[in-house]
């Protein structure tokens, strides 16, 4: 028992030893340093707290040096040089807060010291250690060191100037004086403390700055995943019926050739098959895309509806219905088509189907009373989207939050490789504007390009 007793006294004593040793050197690191750390400038007042110190040491300097030099009898020369040690720590302090402090405290003991060897003065008319000058110097230098070092630092520095105060004032024959030492300290202490709260505090708010910050990244990160699988839940459908076709074909193609050969018989059959599981692959895909059971309210979901998780995917057929939605809500919408239609790539015409409707919802939404106009211009490579609305003729009602308007657009005119802008029109007017092209490109997915020039709530989520 003994042994063991001794064994974990010795393993204490030796985390208490290695704790005790962490701490003052983290503290020496604190106080023994010459690295800068600037004030910087207030967010209300800006620089004026700085020209305030500067004017503060220059009335240190003039008075101190008047001070020694008519009541403690220094020479000029040397009351100045102590005086401008005092008011020059002040300034420095605004930028290198530990050598002022050091600055300071040098100067203080040099002066009460000088002060002290000098004969033919009435002792009980001065004050000593601490002149009126040098509090206030000490004051501003303390201030400032709280402010920017860590609580531990300013409370050790305010130890150290205590104990310098009280060692000078225990000098044989320093009960003459008109000693300062406690009221100098007190008011240090209290300094001390208001440059502490006010650093807790500014970390503080700095803390909730970042916090904030990362939890509008955070928002957004997960708005992007979540229309992401949106879109990945849309386009299902499309690549389910393409392999369902392709699945078909393989099986009647031999049907169709009179005496097929074994190999193509064999081929077709191991395409079919393929088909079929690349099919139970995207049902299992499509589980865990609908895991989480999204509401009918989507804000995708617009005046066209679709939002019924089994829907099939709309195309642009269903356009006019989607129009006529939106004019059964009030509003004036009207529809242009330039060019020669043409079938597109179901999920380009997808994709073309939820930018208007998207769109359109955001009319509804943010610009009451407004008229919308929608024009297609079928083009050889692709396909042009462009909607706009009139200026409202009332103010848009209060935002529940962010949506997914333009981000939702964006991923659809990225995911085929095209180009989108949205920005202000005319009079307080909206237009967004989307080239989807009808051939995948080169380099694959998402390489468009998107410019949205605003953060204007009627086009979503920028």
């Amino acid at each position: 028992m003994s042994r063991l007793g001794r064994v974990t006294d010795r393993g204490v004593g030796r985390a208490l030893r290695a704790r005790v040793t962490g701490w003052l050197r983290k503290l020496c690191a604190d106080l023994w340093t010459l690295r800068p750390d600037p004030l910087p400038p207030s967010t209300w007042l800006r620089w004026l707290p700085h020209g305030l110190v500067c004017l503060a040491a220059f009335g240190v300097t003039v008075g101190g040096t008047g001070d020694m030099s008519d009541n403690g009898h220094l020479p000029p020369t040397l009351a100045f040089l102590i005086a401008c040690g005092q008011g020059g720590a002040m300034v420095l302090g605004l930028w290198r807060p530990v050598p002022a402090w050091w600055l300071s405290l040098g100067a203080f003991v040099v002066g009460a010291m000088a002060v002290r060897g000098r004969l033919g003065f009435d002792p009980d008319t001065y004050t000593w250690p601490w002149t009126a000058a040098g509090i206030v110097a000490e004051l501003f230098v303390l201030l400032l060191l709280a402010l920017r070092v860590p609580t531990r630092a300013a409370i050790a520095a305010l130890a150290v100037t205590a104990l310098l105060t009280n060692v000078l004032e225990g000098l044989p024959g320093a009960w003459r004086y008109d000693t300062t030492g406690v009221l100098a300290i007190s008011l240090f202490t209290v300094v001390v403390i208001v440059g502490t709260a006010l650093r807790g505090r500014r970390e503080a708010r700095a803390e909730l700055v970042e916090q904030t910050t990362l939890t509008a990244e955070e928002r957004t990160r997960r708005t992007l995943l979540e229309e992401r699988s949106r879109i990945a839940r849309e386009l299902h459908d499309v690549v389910a019926h393409h392999m369902s076709v392709i699945s078909i074909q393989a099986q009647v193609a031999p049907h169709l050739v009179q005496d097929p050969p074994d190999e193509l018989k064999e081929n077709l059959a191991g395409i079919r098959q393929n088909a079929l599981e690349a099919l139970t692959e995207l049902r299992r895909v499509l589980g865990v895309l609908r895991s989480e059971h999204p509401e009918p309210g989507e804000p995708s979901a617009g005046p066209g509806g679709d939002t019924a998780p089994h829907a099939p995917q709309p195309t642009l057929d269903r356009l006019d219905a989607l129009v006529e939605n939106t004019r059964a809500a009030g509003r004036e919408v009207a529809i242009e088509i330039d060019g020669e239609r043409r079938p597109l790539p179901p999920g380009v015409e997808l994709s073309a189907y939820r930018i208007v409707q998207e769109a359109l919802s955001n009319v509804l939404r943010h610009a009451p009373g407004a008229s919308a106009r929608v024009r297609l211009t079928y083009r050889r490579d692709g396909l042009e989207v462009e909607i706009v609305n009139s200026r409202p003729t009332g103010p848009a009602p209060p935002s529940k939050g962010a949506g997914h308007g333009l981000l939702g657009m964006r991923e659809r005119v990225a995911m085929l490789g095209g180009t989108m802008t949205a920005h202000p029109w005319h009079w307080d007017g909206f237009k967004v504007t989307a080239f989807l092209p009808d051939t995948p490109p080169a380099d694959g997915p998402g390489t468009g390009r998107s410019d949205d020039r605003t953060t204007d709530p009627r086009g979503g989520t920028p």
